[in-house]
């Protein structure tokens, strides 16, 4: 009874809905795509499986027309990023949080072009915001740091956490408090599965991209509904750690 009541509270919740969504749909595109390839008897449901992923998607697009106003206003919040205390992060997330503000008026315009609303070049607006949907995951993913050492944002968090927990001053485990190691633990594997999400979604934007640029275009269906659902597994697992750990600390 327990998880019936937090899935209803999830379900309940804009991000928890369209976290199901997202999973339902690229589960549904994995196994459409392998009953459409691999076992050509069933096809007719692995179609048909196709056809629900791309309405779950479409769906998905639809609510997406209501997320400026938040992501303007995370955007301003944010600002410069003043209380992120490494210039790497405060640099990176800045990038990344007007790449995240142009992707959504990119999409939007996509879409109306595909309704008939706007007569303009959809494909074009989706190459767009296909791009900066990729570009925020790059940003998330890799930057330069120093020019010789090629490492990734959620790496970079990853080695930054574990110097303090290696610092001379925490030479021995035992001189930190145990709330700060603990979290600073979880931290830790928050980013790695971070990493691990942008990971997969990246090489999807970049098969959405225009043919000739790296693999754009290659991957069959099921390999794009397999890394999608692989990121929207490990963000459910993230969303549901934080649920979990806010439950115990309201306890």
């Amino acid at each position: 009874m327990a998880a019936l009541n937090s899935l209803v509270a999830a379900l309940e919740s804009y991000r928890g809905r369209d976290r199901l969504i997202r999973t339902l749909g690229y589960c549904c595109q994995l196994v459409g795509g392998v009953l459409v390839e691999q076992y050509p008897a069933r096809s007719e449901v692995g179609t048909r499986l196709l056809a629900l992923s791309s309405q779950l998607s479409h769906c998905r697009t639809i609510l997406r027309l209501f997320d400026d106003l938040a992501m303007f206003m995370y955007t301003k919040q944010y600002g410069l990023g003043a209380e992120e205390e490494d210039i790497l992060v405060r640099c990176v997330s800045v990038l990344g949080n007007l790449a995240d503000q142009l992707y959504y008026p990119c999409e939007h315009i996509a879409w109306a072009a595909d309704c008939k609303i706007l007569h303009v070049d959809s494909a074009r607006w989706w190459m767009l915001s296909t791009a900066f949907w990729g570009l925020s995951l790059f940003l998330g993913i890799a930057s330069g740091f120093p020019p010789t050492l090629w490492c990734c944002r959620s790496l970079w968090m990853v080695l930054k956490l574990r110097q303090r927990l290696r610092s001379p001053t925490a030479a021995f485990p035992s001189q930190l408090p145990r709330s700060k190691q603990r979290a600073m633990e979880a931290q830790i594997q928050s980013e790695t599965l971070t990493l691990l999400s942008n990971l997969a979604d990246l090489a999807n934007a970049v098969h959405w991209l225009p043919p000739g640029i790296l693999w754009a275009g290659r991957f069959p269906l099921w390999l794009v509904g397999l890394l999608g659902t692989i990121s929207s597994l490990l963000s459910m697992y993230q969303a549901v750690r934080v649920s979990g750990s806010a439950d115990i600390a309201t306890s």
